[in-house]
C-alpha cells in the first residue's frame, strides 16, 4: 500500500497485533513511538513490531509518501 500525508498531517497514534514495514518514498517526516521520535526521509526503511505504538508525522512542506506492507494475516 502507498500512503500520503499532507504537510502538517499525521497518521493516528495506534498499535495492532501485526508487524509492518515502511519505506519512505518522498518527503520528510517523523516516526513517533513509545521510545520517542526519529526523523525519516526518502530511502528510510522502518520495521514496526506487532503491538508497538506508532505514528508517522509529516514534518516537511511537501507530501510525505511511503510504502507500508503488512502480512496477509494482518488484514
Amino acid at each position: 500500500r502507498v500512503f500520503e500525508i499532507s504537510p502538517g498531517g499525521y497518521s493516528p497514534l495506534h498499535r495492532h497485533p501485526w508487524e509492518h514495514e515502511i519505506y519512505i518514498l518522498s518527503g520528510r517526516g517523523e516516526l513517533v513511538g513509545e521510545e520517542g521520535s526519529r526523523a525519516v526521509s526518502p530511502g528510510t526503511a522502518i520495521f514496526i513490531p506487532g503491538e508497538e505504538l506508532h505514528q508517522l508525522r509529516n514534518a516537511g512542506d511537501e507530501l510525505l509518501r511511503f510504502i507500508c506492507t503488512i502480512p496477509s494475516s494482518g488484514t
